[in-house]
């Protein structure tokens, strides 16, 4: 996501590179990129305008340490291409931002969430999504299934909760929603729940009878909070949409759905510049784990192409068990790392969901997550599945029999196989060593592993197996092997030459 504000970014900060010194003739050149992006992006025309007139007046403004200390003491220069980068960070930020992700409480101190949007926007999965996420904060949520316009979703509903674990209420056949919204807070209140996400009905379109049965229901749940859910790929419409439901009911926050679908990102940027709404929480996949509370200073740093390490380090501690994880790094480091644990750390990478975001999060690796084929770790996962346990437990016993067989099990072929033995037996060297982790240095328990480098990182051998390689780069490691084969062949015939003589 965000690649065209990205590459509008990336355009800008290579026509920087080298300049000795920030001219306005060379900013407005690196301007003219990012102004373009933006525009392309769907970004509001007044926006664009204001947020280059403040990145301009910045660079050309503020004075420029050209040296400074890290935290360690160390001597870093600055280059003015460096300061410009800084400014257009801060001030993504300032336009994003302030956010605060957290929910209000009402007076008996309930969570009480409303939530708003049109229809096909998926206000029914993030009311389960909403509603895990808050269970998870150790809330006793309940969900109501307040959209009685839309065929099966209340059953829908019901279904996410069954799948979450959380209750359902829903009304009788034929009941309003705010009498439904109303029922369903008196029973929050007999029974104990301290949360209640309502999930409300939408429209293909905004029109009277929706803002009126919105009010009505607003009326009777009185909820702490009133979120509109709206889609990104939506673009300017989505700004559009939040401004008119925020002028008739005030909105609280917003909740901006199929991010990850969305290339352009500029609902994302200018819908808290135009509305004077934040955005409180993204949703970026289907599944009911991925909603992540707004970090303006996270999304900036991504659309820039520097990754957002704070977000996947939380992306990590909420999917591993920590205590297992320091059991695992005790057995990794004394050299036994298996194949089984191998496969465990994968699952976790899937956790945190597709690989692409995962890269997308680390610095640097922007342009390879769109190059990264997710169904390689699908792959890597058929060939473990296919082996012996003590196939797994010492992998060395594989030899090509052996391998011929694993390849048949898993739809792969035998080279694969011997690829991914030598691949492991190669990570699981430098595990046993002193050090090791690369990604994985920052999970909870294996960070004592971080140091070794990129060869003890599972993505690592994902990559190595042809998942996060651009074509280029698997071509030109062909071409050096190639290359190496054909000196060897050279110095054998050499030598044999020398011993005839």
């Amino acid at each position: 996501m965000f690649e065209t504000l990205t590459h509008g970014f990336e355009a800008a900060r290579e026509k920087l590179r080298g300049v000795q010194e920030l001219r306005e003739e060379n900013v407005e050149t690196a301007l003219r990129d990012v102004r373009a992006s933006l525009l392309e992006a769907d970004v509001d025309f007044a926006v664009v305008k204001d947020f280059l007139a403040r990145v301009k007046e910045r660079a050309l403004g503020e004075r420029v340490e050209t040296r400074a200390r890290d935290a360690q003491g160390r001597l870093l220069r600055v280059t003015p291409g460096q300061h410009f980068v800084a400014v257009c960070e801060q001030e993504l930020v300032r336009l994003m931002g302030p956010v605060d992700p957290s929910l209000a409480r009402d007076a008996r101190g309930c969570t009480s969430v409303l939530l708003l949007g049109l229809q096909g926007v998926g206000k029914t999965t993030v009311a389960a999504k909403l509603a895990r996420h808050l269970a998870a904060q150790g809330r006793r949520p309940l969900l109501v299934a307040a959209d009685v316009q839309r065929p099966a979703a209340v059953l829908q509903l019901q279904q996410l909760g069954e799948r979450i674990g959380v209750v359902v209420h829903a009304g009788a056949p034929g009941q309003a929603a705010p009498s439904i919204c109303a029922a369903a807070a008196a029973r929050a209140r007999a029974e104990g729940f301290d949360a209640i996400v309502y999930d409300s009905a939408g429209r293909l379109a905004i029109d009277d009878e929706l803002m009126a049965e919105i009010e009505e229901i607003a009326k009777a749940a009185e909820p702490a909070n009133r979120l509109l859910v709206c889609d990104a790929l939506m673009g300017r419409d989505a700004v559009n949409v939040a401004q008119a439901f925020h002028e008739r009911i005030p909105l609280d926050g917003l909740v901006l759905t199929k991010l990850d679908g969305d290339a352009r990102g500029g609902a994302a940027l200018a819908v808290k510049a135009v509305t004077g709404v934040p955005i409180k929480f993204l949703g970026t996949g289907e599944t009911l784990e991925r909603l992540e509370p707004f970090r303006p200073e996270g999304l900036a740093s991504r659309i820039l192409g520097m990754g957002d390490v704070v977000g996947l380090v939380r992306d990590f501690e909420a999917v591993v068990d920590e205590q297992q994880a320091e059991a695992d790094a005790e057995r990794i480091l004394g050299g036994r790392f298996t194949m089984d644990d191998l496969l465990g750390q994968l699952r976790t990478l899937q956790k945190l969901g597709p690989l692409r975001e995962i890269l997308a999060k680390l610095p640097m690796f922007g342009s390879l997550a769109q190059q990264v084929d997710e169904r390689e770790l699908g792959k890597v996962q058929a060939m473990i599945h296919s082996m012996t346990r003590d196939e797994r437990t010492d992998p060395d016993v594989i030899d090509k029999s052996r391998a011929s067989r694993i390849a048949r099990g898993s739809g792969r072929r035998t080279r694969e196989v011997l690829d991914l033995v030598q691949r492991f037996a190669q990570m699981r060297s430098v595990m046993g060593s002193l050090g090791g982790g690369g990604l994985l240095g920052r999970v909870p328990g294996l960070g004592r592993l971080a140091g070794a480098g990129a060869g003890a990182d599972p993505m690592a051998l994902l990559q190595g197996a042809g998942a996060g390689q651009p074509r280029a780069s698997r071509g030109g490691d062909r071409k050096r092997e190639r290359e190496k084969r054909s000196k060897r062949k050279q110095a054998r015939k050499d030598r044999k030459k020398g011993r005839r003589r």
